[in-house]
């Protein structure tokens, strides 16, 4: 017997016939003796139904309010659910993420988990209960509802897993399992047997949609058995996430192809090259909770320098605002230019650590396309690249090609 977490995404809860059909998986491992949890996500389309209906009274709309709003969605589905798992014959309970208690901080529509109350979902499997958890979302210490951010339930899933001490947290998506790249833009890409939590912590920060970074993480740092499986075929084995590497996982210097649309670039001209320059520049983009991702600056001439940096488009223009009016005239910058029509693409591999060349490589295919690289980023398994947008689906193509991506690993 053993305890599993199974995480649902949108998709697969997306209506009454696909909850049923969840209801019947869970029925056939209930039927091998194991204790299941299950954690939802909205139906699909929900959360973007209830983001649009908050947009339609307020532009920006108050970030605790939309918290209150988001969080309705899980809670349908978690209670249609559990009417589900009645339905074929089992003992069910729903939960909040404020019932279990999920507690996070205070960080509204982007909130971190920091500790999970897990006594009475354990008390409810003892009892042969299947226990419904609404993905996606918590409480803070005063009681306010917060979620975690898109792809919120992944974390949810798999720090419940962590809390339970669960033997797999396996989360149910669309696709069946992590591919070299998007099999939309590379018909040729392969599903993975296996992947490192390092090589999947990478695919998922640089723009992978399989799994939440956050989820990853917390995989990674409790040791959580993580897979990744369909919940559109019944058969299959999905892609494991493992904790190292094995002799006998498959050998190969590259694992896949990330991407992301959604970067954007930022230049701050003509900027004092003098000591602590590059906090005063960033300091007040972080303390407005916005992520920046890839930084560079440039050599002094003439005593000053460029310093450049990327953010997620979505918060491109709110960088613009702080950058402009807050920070050019203090720092006495020239100018402040920005670009949202960019690309990051990324090459990741654990093989790099012992095989020269990736970069040569790399650059080497781009070059031959026409492809311009306004940035480069690396790390000891990943080598990130920002790109114009509209060469994205070429880059991810050739270079997965050239890393012969397409073919199946010996």
């Amino acid at each position: 017997m053993a305890l599993i977490v199974q995480k649902y995404g949108g998709t697969s809860v997306g209506s009454v016939e696909r909850m049923l059909s969840v209801a019947r998986r869970v029925a056939k491992y209930k039927a091998q003796g194991h204790q299941i949890v299950v954690v939802v996500s909205a139906m699909s389309g929900e959360t973007n139904r209830l983001l649009a209906l908050a947009k339609n009274i307020q532009d920006s709309p108050d970030p605790r309010e939309l918290d209150v709003v988001l969080s309705t969605g899980e809670q349908v589905t978690i209670g249609l659910v559990a009417m589900a798992l009645m339905q074929v014959g089992l003992k069910a309970k729903s939960y909040t993420g404020a019932q279990v208690k999920i507690l996070t901080d205070n960080a509204f529509t982007k909130a971190r988990i920091l500790s999970i109350e897990e006594q009475n979902v354990r008390l409810d499997l003892a009892n042969d209960y299947v226990v419904v958890v609404a993905g996606f979302q918590g409480v803070d210490e005063n009681g306010n509802i917060t979620t975690l951010g898109r792809g919120g339930s992944d974390t949810t899933g798999v720090a419940l897993a962590a809390a339970l001490g669960a033997d797999e947290c396996q989360i149910y998506t669309d696709v069946d399992g992590v591919y070299t790249t998007d099999p939309r833009i590379v018909p040729e890409a392969r599903r993975l047997k296996t992947i490192t939590f390092e090589e999947m912590l990478e695919m998922a920060s640089l723009g992978s949609k399989v799994l939440q970074i956050r989820s990853v993480e917390f995989a990674g740092k409790y040791k959580v058995r993580l897979r990744v499986l369909s919940s559109f075929q019944d058969e299959g084995e999905g892609t494991l996430i493992t904790f190292e590497e094995d002799k006998d996982m498959e050998q190969a210097i590259i694992s896949g192809i990330a991407f992301n649309r959604d970067e954007a670039k930022i230049t701050v001209r003509g900027v004092p090259d003098r000591p602590g320059i590059a906090y005063q520049i960033i300091g007040p983009v972080s303390d407005a909770n916005i992520d920046v991702d890839i930084i560079i600056q440039n050599v002094s001439t003439d005593g000053t320098t460029d310093f450049s940096f990327t953010v997620h488009r979505n918060e491109f223009s709110k960088a613009m605002e702080i950058l402009k009016n807050k920070v050019q005239k203090h720092i006495g910058a020239a100018d402040v230019v920005g670009d949202d029509k960019t690309a990051k693409v990324s090459v990741v591999g654990v093989g790099m650590r012992s095989h020269v060349g990736i970069a040569s490589k790399m650059f080497r295919t781009l070059a031959e396309e026409g492809i311009n690289i306004q940035m480069i980023s690396t790390s000891e398994i990943k080598i990130s690249v920002v790109i114009d947008e509209k060469y994205l689906e070429l880059a991810v193509r050739v270079l997965h090609k050239a890393f012969d991506l397409d073919q199946e690993r010996i």
